[in-house]
């Protein structure tokens, strides 16, 4: 028997983990799934916007890989400690993939970039989305009234569109209680999505873009000024990827439609704005976001952007940076600071070069934090297929007979697939409770004890 120890729960976990367990030339493959959460699916359940069903759906297709009698998932897990590292790793499972993420955001590098008020989409992302390490935030939203978001991707525009819709739109979806009531009692009205270079290059799908515009009670405004600046936007023949040509003519159809007058009472407003890069974080005078200072920037012909030495301040009282996400180091094993990754060969960890028996990769801590979550899936195969080729040596290695004991004597709490069902059934009943559908439970206590665990097991 060949015992793998996959670590992340997320889809570059299963499909590494159902990759192994399908394949027909190595017989009798075991493996356990382990997460830090005690919950599945990663980035699916704390990444993906509540209101977007269609791909909050895919959890389905990772369940029934997850319930395979060869699968064993086991949550609350936490890999990279003194006491379970890779080393410990090693002897209780005869290979290890990491399929660790990115979990760290990138920062802007301005000045006043550590104002209160100045936050990270990812930690944004995460407090709407129930991740248990964002419990008790609230973002200020009650004290805000116009906000600026920092970025031209979907996590941007996923982020923009939660701060703009009304928060009776959002009560069908899983999104945690807390976060909905701070959502009812915002005061933000303005949201401002600001991209140093045009809309061309935006990283927004055209399907999430238009979801902009289709917000009850929500005006977007698109300044023609700053299209024109697009070389795209000036000639429609130009080159361009079909998705790209897409977004500019969704933005092409908004430009000028919408007043830029005071609002009507109760309305809100997306302003889309282009051509413009931060260089600085305003002070209120209390340690508080005030308001962004731009450069107006113009293409420079080669692809980029060139400032221009023109400024413009946008009034905020909440700034969300999502300009990207990085790897983080997981002790003990190496890391290229450079690419934030982990060195690697087809999915086999590199120590000095040289591949690391039975150590390997997959995900964004392979190859960065690139693609949709389709991409995962022949960067999985990739790695399976290493780690298939490299398995007669492999499983001549002893291990422990009971990996799951060597776990509990270095300090974890497991939880099983079990205690998985169990969080689910409260989060149903949380959510009948509050006249709701089911309702994710957004802390590690609930968590844990609705899995059957103390809550001090975390």
């Amino acid at each position: 028997m060949l015992r793998v120890a996959v670590v992340g729960s997320g889809p570059s976990g299963v499909y590494t983990a159902q990759t192994l367990v399908q394949q027909r030339t190595v017989p009798d493959v075991r493996v356990d799934v382990l997460d830090r959460l005690p919950c599945p699916y990663g980035l699916v359940r704390y990444g993906v916007a509540p209101d977007h069903e269609k791909i909050k759906s895919l959890q389905g297709n990772l369940r029934t890989v997850l319930e395979d009698e060869r699968i064993r998932f086991l949550g609350n897990v936490e890999v990279g400690g003194p006491h379970l590292g890779p080393e410990r790793l090693l002897e209780l499972y005869h290979a290890v993939v990491y399929c660790v993420g990115a979990a760290r955001d990138r920062r802007l590098g301005i000045p006043g970039e550590d104002l209160a008020g100045v936050r990270s989409a990812t930690a944004f992302v995460s407090w709407y989305s129930a991740h248990p390490d964002a419990a008790g935030d609230a973002f200020g939203l009650g004290k805000a009234t116009s906000a600026v978001v920092v970025g031209a991707g979907n996590v941007a525009v996923d982020v923009t569109r939660i701060l703009a819709r009304g928060a009776a739109d959002l009560s069908p979806t899983d999104m945690p209680q807390p976060a909905l009531g701070a959502l009812a009692g915002s005061g933000v009205r303005e949201v401002s999505m600001v991209a140093r270079r045009g809309p061309s290059a935006g990283k927004f799908t055209t399907k999430e873009l238009r979801e902009l515009g289709g917000l009850p009670g929500v005006a977007v405004t698109v300044d023609p000024a700053e299209l024109a600046l697009d070389p795209a936007y000036a000639d429609p023949s130009a080159p361009l990827p079909a998705v790209n040509r897409r977004n500019v003519e969704v933005l092409r159809g908004w430009a000028g439609a919408a007043p830029a007058g005071p609002l009507p009472p109760g309305e809100r407003r997306i302003g889309l704005r282009f051509f413009l890069r931060p260089v600085e974080v305003l002070d209120d005078g209390a340690g508080r976001v005030a308001g962004v200072r731009f450069e107006r920037t113009v293409p420079d012909g080669r692809g980029g952007v060139t400032g221009t030495g023109r400024f413009e301040d946008v009034p905020a009282q909440l700034v969300l940076r999502s300009v990207g996400y990085q790897g983080v180091p997981l002790p003990g094993l190496p890391f290229d600071e450079r690419t934030c990754t982990v060195p690697h060969a087809a999915g086999r960890v590199l120590r000095d070069g040289v591949p690391s028996e039975g150590e390997y990769v997959a995900g964004w801590i392979k190859r960065g934090p690139t693609g949709v979550i389709g991409t995962n899936r022949p960067c999985a195969k990739e790695t399976a297929g290493s780690l298939l080729a490299d398995a007669a040596r492999l499983a001549a290695r002893p291990v422990a007979a009971d990996p799951v004991a060597g776990l509990r004597a270095a300090g974890a709490h497991p939880v099983p697939w079990q205690g998985w069902l169990g969080i689910e059934a409260a989060e149903a009943a949380l959510g009948l409770s509050l006249g709701r559908r089911s309702v994710k439970i957004p802390d590690w206590p609930g968590l844990l004890t609705a899995a059957g665990l103390p809550p001090a097991a975390g």
